[in-house]
C-alpha cells in the first residue's frame, strides 16, 4: 500500500487516540516533545498544534517525506521530521519534556525494544514524560482482536515473528518493568485493544 493512500486511510481512524495523546501526556505549549516511529506524522502535527516543540523520527524515509508534506501543508514552523532508528536516536543530550512511542514496540525485535526504552531514557530529561501506546496485553476477545492477528499473520515471518513476542514477554507492562519504568498512570481505549501508560524519567 503506497505510504499516501495509507495516510489517507489510517490516520482518520486514529484521530481519537491522537486528541486522547495530547490530554493523557499533558503536552503543554514550548513541551519539546520526540514522536518516535512517527510514521505519516499525524501525531507530530497534532502536539505542534497544542504549541509544542515537535521532533518526529522514523526509520522510513518514505513516512518522513509523508510527513514533511503534512508539515508544509498546515505550515508548521515547530515540528521536525528526520529518518532514524529508534535504537539509535541522533541526539546527544536530555533535550526533551517528553518521549512517546505509539504502536510501534510490537512491530520490533525484543532485544531492540530494550534499546529503544534505553534510548528513549537518555534523551529525555529526569522527571520528564516517556508515554507508551500499544496493544493491550493480552488482547480482549473480540472481532476486532481476530482481525489484528489475522492482518499480523500476513504481514509476513519477521513481523509477525515480533508481534507474537510481544505478547509472549507480558507486553507493555512487562517491557516497562524489566527497564526499571514505573507507571504512573494507565488508560485502556478502543475496548480495551489499547493500552496508554504513562512512566516519569527517573
Amino acid at each position: 500500500m503506497k505510504i499516501l493512500n495509507y495516510s489517507n486511510l489510517i490516520d482518520p481512524l486514529l484521530k481519537d487516540l491522537r486528541l486522547f495523546t495530547i490530554k493523557f501526556a499533558e503536552i503543554e505549549a514550548r513541551d519539546r516533545v520526540l514522536d518516535i516511529c512517527c510514521g505519516t506524522g499525524d501525531q507530530a502535527v497534532f502536539f505542534a498544534k497544542t504549541g509544542a516543540i515537535v521532533a518526529g523520527i522514523d526509520l522510513s524515509p518514505q513516512m518522513i517525506g509523508t510527513a514533511l508534506k503534512k508539515q508544509k501543508r498546515d505550515n508548521l514552523a515547530d515540528v521536525y521530521f528526520q529518518a532514524a532508528d529508534a535504537a539509535k536516536l541522533p541526539f546527544l543530550d536530555p533535550v526533551f519534556d517528553v518521549a512517546l512511542i505509539s504502536l510501534a514496540l510490537h512491530e520490533i525485535e525484543s532485544k531492540k525494544r530494550d534499546e529503544v526504552l534505553s534510548e528513549m531514557k537518555r534523551v529525555v530529561k529526569k522527571g520528564g514524560r516517556l508515554i507508551f501506546v500499544d496493544f493491550s496485553c493480552p488482547l480482549p476477545k473480540s472481532i476486532t482482536s481476530f482481525f489484528i492477528k489475522l492482518v499480523e499473520f500476513f504481514a509476513g515471518a519477521e513481523h509477525h515473528q515480533n508481534f507474537k513476542s510481544y505478547f509472549q514477554e507480558g507486553g507493555l507492562l512487562k517491557l516497562l518493568e524489566r527497564n526499571g519504568l514505573k507507571p504512573e498512570k494507565m488508560d485502556y481505549l478502543k475496548n480495551g485493544l489499547l493500552v496508554a501508560i504513562k512512566a516519569k524519567n527517573i
